[in-house]
């Protein structure tokens, strides 16, 4: 995937070995987004303004840009690796914007090309971040929404009150990424191998495993608790417009 003499990176095959990887852990990934989007169209219609927060390779504005293309999209990551796949992916679009910034700064939203956004999209990311840490966020979020424009996060959500309901899941979850795997699926330490042996991403994955670590050391609390940290922070609404056994795609309306 990697350049090794005069052509350039393939970044869109980065792209495909991303979405892969990410779908061995979530197969209906792409559920969650065309929900998203569902939603998008519904509260703020085909040309939308959006922030991509916690951006990575840019996977929900390729698909933002594919089903809207008059809408624009913001990216903003700390992750240099998965920043490098995205710039490289959109390079030539003047409809995208890429932002390095750490969203734990709370300064990082003055590095924004845009005072207000239509949409704030995020997806499979804030986990990385302790519910302190959130909480702050979430106030940033809400006062970067524009007055009747939303903000949506599709997360792993936990609900403690449901215990067996939740070993039961994560048992048959793993049992069915256990085959995955023997049919040749990667993994997160897989597909981070790999991408430390490409000319063009080693440097930048070094340094992401210099910020990061080797993986998240977040929390995953409930729908609930977002729903109502949200609402505390000035949104008017919040619930779940879409679950899976793990996951929850949670809107909230300014």
């Amino acid at each position: 995937m990697a350049d090794t003499g005069t052509t350039a990176t393939d970044w869109r095959a980065w792209q495909q070995s991303w979405d892969c990887q990410q779908e061995w852990y979530m197969p209906d990934r792409e559920e969650r987004f065309r929900i998203m989007l569902d939603m998008v169209e519904a509260f703020v219609g085909t040309e939308p303004r959006v922030l991509d927060l916690a951006c990575g390779t840019g996977t929900i504005t390729a698909r933002l840009l594919a089903r809207f293309p008059g809408a624009t999209s913001t990216g903003v990551d700390l992750d240099p690796a998965l920043l490098a796949i995205a710039r490289g992916t959109f390079e030539g679009d003047d409809r995208v914007t890429f932002v390095e910034a750490d969203l734990k700064d709370r300064d990082w939203p003055t590095l924004l090309p845009h005072g207000a956004y239509d949409a704030v999209l995020t997806a499979t990311a804030l986990h990385w971040l302790r519910t302190g840490p959130l909480e702050a966020l979430y106030g940033q979020v809400a006062e970067l929404v524009r007055y009747g424009g939303v903000f949506m996060n599709a997360d792993h959500m936990i609900d403690d009150t449901t215990p067996r309901i939740n070993a039961a899941e994560r048992t048959q979850r793993h049992a069915r990424m256990d085959r995955t795997m023997r049919e040749g699926a990667l993994d997160w330490a897989e597909w981070w191998q790999l991408a430390a042996k490409d000319p063009a991403l080693a440097a930048p994955t070094a340094r992401r495993f210099e910020i990061y670590g080797a993986h998240a050391d977040g929390e995953m609390p409930s729908a609930a608790w977002h729903a109502r940290v949200l609402r505390e922070k000035g949104f008017a609404e919040a619930r779940p417009v879409w679950r899976s056994p793990s996951d929850t795609l949670l809107l909230a309306l300014k």
